[in-house]
């Protein structure tokens, strides 16, 4: 007992310290949307869209759709990467320049590649990175490229809005962006002083030559968590950039069930944990301490002090999850189902480690990365 007692202190105080910390990690404050909307915007020829695509074909016409819609000026790639159903042939129809892509080389993620092959064709002095099924209002583009100049950003990245339409998405995505903020402060990420980095991949604008000059994607070739990995070389070289949140980048690729979503987070949960059985330890130790211990430490207890912590808990819980909710539209609450959302989450990551132990590193799009204990 007085182990849960301690641990479920630990837990409150946890809590407390995402609530006081001075950069506000679970703040909405950094975000972009769309302000004015000019389609003859001619600044947006200095802007290629590169977008990766395999196998993309129910997604990518609406994807393109949304670029058109930015400017006449502005330039599409896509990169067909070995896509066995019409995104080629869907990409084609919004007149943009088809590259088919070729089978990754060893050590190579296929994403990456892709990306690689596209950049070659690129001639402009701003790339936008833009994943198949993300959806722009007309506008962002323009407020993209607007604050890179007016703040001499080189890279500035939207974390996409998840889809958030039925009960599995309203449970797990809002939270999906709220963890993701916690392990990397939106606040710290735009800071030069900072040593955090981070991008969301679905959406960012960087310069090409800084882009180039970071080793473009040769430099990150196998990882996994490519955004991030790309964000800290271009932070790493002395660069400013910014991530932020936007209802004007959507992501159409719905999850109806919570399989596709418990896929995509197994992923890479492990890999955030550098591998390390000690990480995955500290972290379980962590997320029970918190989102169990700590709010329901009194229902083991008639101790006056546990109920204390038990409420001082969910005042935090709520607090520091309330920003994400509203900013979405979704109904406070969506709170108390936070230490079931935890739990589905720190699965998740043990499914990941799990994967890895047995060989695989991670598995996307039909292909199969393996785990360096394979060779």
């Amino acid at each position: 007992m007085a182990l849960v007692s301690v641990l479920s202190i630990f837990g409150a105080l946890c809590w407390w310290c995402l609530v006081l910390f001075p950069w506000r990690p679970w703040s909405t404050d950094e975000h972009i949307e769309t302000q004015e909307y000019h389609a003859s915007d001619e600044r947006l020829q200095d802007i290629t869209v590169l977008i990766p695509a395999r196998n993309e074909g129910a997604y990518i016409g609406r994807t393109l759709s949304g670029v058109k819609a930015q400017s006449e000026h502005i330039q599409m790639i896509v990169i067909d990467d070995q896509s066995t159903d019409d995104t080629a042939e869907q990409a084609e129809r919004f007149d943009a320049t088809v590259i088919s892509g070729t089978a990754p080389p060893v050590g190579w993620s296929g994403k990456l590649w892709a990306l690689e092959q596209g950049l070659g064709e690129v001639k402009t002095p701003y790339v936008l990175l833009l994943d198949a099924d993300i959806e722009l209002t007309p506008g962002i583009v323009s407020e993209l490229l607007r604050k890179a100049h007016q703040e001499n950003l080189m890279m500035v990245s939207l974390m996409a809005q998840p889809p958030m339409e039925n009960f599995i998405e309203c449970l797990l995505m809002p939270a999906f962006i709220f963890f993701f903020k916690l392990l990397y402060p939106f606040a710290l990420v735009s800071k030069a002083e900072s040593c955090m980095a981070a991008a969301a991949g679905g959406c960012i604008l960087v310069q090409t030559q800084a882009l180039r000059s970071a080793g473009a994607f040769a430099c990150l070739h196998d990882a996994l968590i490519d955004d991030c990995t790309l964000a800290a070389h271009i932070k790493r070289a002395g660069n400013r950039i910014f991530l932020g949140l936007s209802h004007s980048a959507r992501s159409h690729r719905g999850y109806h069930e919570l399989k596709p979503i418990w896929e995509m987070v197994a992923r890479t949960a492990f890999t955030q944990l550098k591998y390390s059985p000690w990480l995955l330890a500290a972290c379980t130790l962590i997320m029970i301490a918190m989102f169990w211990l700590a709010p329901f430490a009194f229902l083991l207890s008639q101790s006056p002090e546990l109920h204390l912590i038990g409420t001082l808990a969910w005042i935090a819980m709520f607090s520091t999850y309330l920003p994400t909710l509203t900013y979405y539209q979704r109904s406070p609450l969506w709170g108390f189902a936070l230490p079931v959302i935890g739990t589905l989450y720190l699965a998740m990551t043990w499914t990941s480690a799990i994967r890895y132990w047995r060989g695989e590193r991670a598995s996307w799009k039909d292909r199969r990365y393996e785990s360096k204990t394979n060779h």
